[in-house]
């Protein structure tokens, strides 16, 4: 398998190229609008064929290129079918498993940052999003986010994987760009040692201030950020 990770400074978001060379198929977990170029650069080098984009959740902070890389190259989209993100090719269930080549990767549902989360196993790497991130977990005070679901998600379907599970979240805000299942369940400041209602008070606690993109980016996520007329400016 071969994996490429981007890095989006205007969202921290980090974005995963999955990659089969010997089928020359190849996915995009989170990709970021502004970033298209840049993929296209990066299958053509090395005669890849993007067969899906792949979403852990619908976005606040940033405007997916899945709709944009659909346009140019033909891949399918998915999203999970709880994010209510209707355009999308496929419409993703717990339990499920893709094929890109000979990988398969398996969707494990995570919500709790948004009802639709999920992450993406692939052989011993996992894929999180925003709902394990390394020393921390999304946030749970907006579009519909329940912190008891999300301390359940990751105690039962995250937490119980091997400690040697790789841990690549869609997010960093410190340079960090990988942990591990051992480390995120002993050291996790969030996580670590928390009942589940010390977990839904500490998240409670937080105050954060609103993504300044959500009013743009969660309607335009739910179209896999294919713009519609209304989104275009006129005069």
């Amino acid at each position: 398998m071969h994996l490429r990770q981007y890095f989006d400074p205007a969202s921290s978001t980090l974005t995963y190229l999955l990659a089969d060379p010997a089928r020359a198929a190849a996915v995009l977990i989170d990709p970021v609008l502004e970033h298209v170029e840049d993929y296209i650069r990066t299958l053509e080098q090395g005669g890849l064929r993007l067969t899906h984009t792949l979403e852990t959740h619908v976005h606040a902070d940033h405007i997916t290129a899945g709709g944009a890389l659909r346009q140019r190259l033909g891949n399918l989209t998915a999203v999970a079918q709880a994010c209510g993100a209707t355009t999308a090719d496929l419409q993703l269930e717990g339990g499920e498993r893709l094929p890109c080549g000979d990988l398969t990767i398996e969707v494990i549902p995570t919500p709790g940052h948004t009802p639709g989360s999920v992450s993406f196993r692939v052989q011993d790497r996992l894929f999180t999003g925003d709902a394990l991130l390394i020393g921390g977990c999304g946030r749970t005070d907006f579009q519909g986010d329940d912190a008891g679901t999300l301390y359940d998600a990751i105690t039962e379907h995250l937490f119980t994987l091997p400690d040697e599970t790789l841990v690549y979240p869609g997010h960093d805000y410190r340079g960090r760009r990988v942990s591990c299942i051992g480390e995120e369940r002993s050291i996790n400041p969030r996580l670590a040692g928390k009942s589940r209602e010390e977990f839904i008070a500490l998240m409670q606690a937080l105050a954060l201030p609103k993504p300044r993109l959500i009013d743009l980016a969660v309607p335009a996520n739910r179209r896999c950020g294919v713009p519609t007329v209304d989104d275009v400016p006129h005069g």
